[in-house]
């Protein structure tokens, strides 16, 4: 492994997480002007909050690799298409929805559904319909989700990849990943979810299924939210879950015995 070779990366992230905080910090500045009569503690809790931070975030994680990775060429990025084909790229989108419904039901079994930032989300999104709804799943569901695949599975874990084993790659990658989410539940899940995306980026040669499945994932998640189509009570999130774990298990399992994709190994 050479640290000669990484450290750029690792300088990079750190220059994302200080545009994240001044990218949210000016957000929260046009906001407290819009919304004057709202409190400081309570300018990222409404939908309005909610889509500046992510648009804050995912502006930030693009400026960072626009700065640091020129030319900006696709290919090193693994945005091209790889290996897959369309029944593996439809069992990583089953996968990748059905980790997310596992997560989730795990959380509310937990009794950790009404904590953290995820519940905030959830009371931002809620009731949301019309030109709000279709802002959300742009921004939730397709900006976002693209930024943080490109920056995280395109670049940042493509880039370890280079000089380290690729399993190795994908677990400094979604650790970054989760930490920076912050909060704690938050960036368990985000953690749990990195893991996935990078098997899957890793098994295909490219980032482009992971970005699918990160913005299908997210819009579903908005839109579903949005119509206060969620599971709150105890045993059939335990039913659901347990269903779900399932179906994710059969998808990782399929898509580790898949041919022509590539292997995990130092060779992959």
């Amino acid at each position: 492994m050479s640290a000669r070779r990484v450290w750029p990366v690792f300088v990079a992230y750190l220059l994302a997480f200080v545009g994240i905080v001044a990218f949210t910090l000016a957000a929260a500045l046009v906001l407290h002007g819009l919304y004057p009569e709202l409190p400081e503690r309570e300018v990222f809790d409404g939908l309005p909050g909610l889509l500046a931070g992510a648009l804050a975030s995912s502006s930030a994680l693009m400026v960072t690799l626009l700065a640091v990775m020129r030319p900006l060429d696709p290919a090193r990025l693994r945005l091209k298409p790889g290996r897959e084909t369309g029944p593996t790229l439809v069992v990583m989108i089953v996968g990748t929805l059905a980790l997310g419904q596992t997560l989730d039901s795990a959380t509310a079994v937990a009794g950790l559904a009404d904590r953290g930032t995820m519940a905030v989300i959830r009371r931002a999104l809620e009731g949301t319909s019309g030109l709000d709804l279709f802002a959300a799943a742009l921004v939730i569901g397709v900006i976002a989700g693209v930024a943080e695949e490109v920056f995280f599975r395109g670049y940042m874990q493509t880039r370890l990849a280079e000089q380290w084993p690729p399993s190795v790659a994908v677990l400094v990658t979604s650790f970054a990943f989760g930490l920076l989410h912050l909060e704690w539940l938050h960036a368990m899940l985000a953690f749990g979810l990195g893991l996935w995306l990078g098997f899957v980026t890793e098994r295909a040669g490219s980032a482009l299924p992971a970005v699918a499945a990160h913005v299908i994932n997210n819009t579903l998640f908005t839109v579903l939210t949005a119509g206060g189509i969620t599971v709150t009570a105890f045993w059939p999130n335990a039913v659901l879950g347990g269903a779900s774990a399932l179906v994710f298990a059969g998808c990782a399992v399929w898509l580790g015995r898949a041919p022509g994709l590539r292997p995990l190994g130092p060779e992959g």
